[in-house]
């Protein structure tokens, strides 16, 4: 059964390049690329997260290391690319999580906060698949591109507009690359989480907003982290997932299903 499931979900040889590392939900997905054999290279901007997930990482027998970049620039996910190829040789499975929220009222959202959002979670993405995608595809080896995407990009959830918006043009962004690149063999997704308690929703999770989000999911629980890991590694996977791409993979707790 172990060389079975190695087989189909094994990722020895591969590396992985994890933009969002740092944080909670990426974070869970980078020690479960890990734990399938991935060399997985965290990116973010917090050495002191990095640092505690690498631990994480090293004591379960994975191999992981840090590179501090800014997702919004260009020139430093170029950086990426370019120290990643120098250390590790190759790049195979890249996730682009980066992503910031705010709950503020459609009428008060200021220019610089909406571009602050856009600029984080869309072209963050948008930045992301272009420089790693551009590799893959010129590789000629295929690949796998992961995107962070949002149930507020499947059905409109208040309080967080700008948040949505940018999360729905990441999905439209993700399928329009899974056909422009699957003759490549490179497929591209979106991972796309329910509600799991992290740091970009913490601030909005008032006494009400909880209720009414388990009202609103069959299994009447928020996801934890732990649990994005099995789709994680079904997407990154050349032999499990070789014929999935421009797939939206919800992991909701049956959120999505739910009407009255």
């Amino acid at each position: 059964m172990s060389s079975y499931l190695n087989e189909m979900f094994g990722l020895n040889g591969k590396v992985a390049v994890v933009i969002g590392g740092t944080g909670e939900l990426c974070g869970a997905m980078a020690e479960g690329l890990a734990g399938a054999g991935a060399e997985v290279v965290l990116v973010g901007r917090s050495q002191e997260k990095a640092d505690a997930r690498i631990a994480k990482i090293s004591a379960a027998g994975g191999n992981a290391w840090f590179h501090a970049a800014e997702a919004t620039s260009k020139a430093e996910v170029q950086g990426v690319l370019d120290a990643v190829l120098k250390r590790s040789g190759r790049v195979d499975i890249v996730v682009n999580g980066a992503g910031v929220n705010s709950a503020t009222p459609f009428f008060d959202i200021a220019e610089d906060e909406f571009d602050r959002i856009v600029r984080v979670n869309l072209k963050g993405v948008f930045l992301g698949c272009q420089v790693f995608g551009k590799y893959l595809v010129e590789r000629g080896q295929g690949g796998s591109i992961i995107n962070l995407g949002s149930m507020s990009a499947v059905v409109p959830l208040s309080r967080v507009f700008t948040y949505s918006a940018t999360k729905s043009a990441v999905h439209n962004l993700s399928l329009n690359l899974a056909r422009e690149w699957a003759p490549h063999k490179v497929r591209v997704n979106v991972l796309v989480p329910g509600f799991f308690p992290a740091e970009q929703n913490k601030k909005i999770l008032n006494p009400d907003r909880v209720a009414s989000i388990m009202g609103h999911t069959p299994m009447k629980r928020f996801g934890e982290a732990r649990e994005l890991i099995g789709a994680t590694l079904l997407l990154a996977s050349d032999a499990a997932g070789s014929f999935i791409t421009g797939d939206e993979l919800i992991v909701d707790g049956g959120y999505h299903a739910m009407t009255i």
